[in-house]
């Protein structure tokens, strides 16, 4: 799949979204970028929920808001000949959007999932 049609199915994918579930959301952005995560081997991110919190005292980052990111060039890196495209996209867009939504209810059991989810992986050796 080619960055171009990537990024048309987020956007067609975006558009099937229920609007309640978009409300405080910034934006959906497509990264061309491979984002491989640090410690560990072959493995990428292929998206993140990006929330700056509550400003600090000094108000750094207020105004940023709340988005979502996915990489094209981590989906790439992991995609093989049976690679599903749409049916990864739609998986990981709705994983980061259920971040959104946890994170406006004051939740994290999507987060602590993650998080156990990542021990389970190889870690590179030090």
């Amino acid at each position: 799949m080619t960055f171009e049609a990537f990024r048309a199915a987020v956007e067609s994918m975006v558009e099937d979204i229920p609007e309640e579930f978009l409300q405080g959301l910034q934006g959906v952005h497509v990264m061309e970028e491979a984002v491989p995560e640090e410690d560990f081997e072959e493995v990428y991110r292929l998206g993140e929920y990006l929330d700056p919190g509550t400003p600090n005292f000094l108000g750094g980052q207020a105004g940023l808001g709340r988005h979502i990111a996915l990489y094209y060039g981590s989906f790439v890196a992991v995609a093989d000949d049976d690679f599903d495209w749409e049916a990864e996209i739609w998986e990981t867009l709705t994983h980061e959007l259920r971040h959104h939504v946890e994170s406006l209810a004051g939740e994290d059991s999507l987060v602590q999932d993650d998080i156990e989810k990542q021990l389970r992986f190889e870690r590179r050796p030090r």
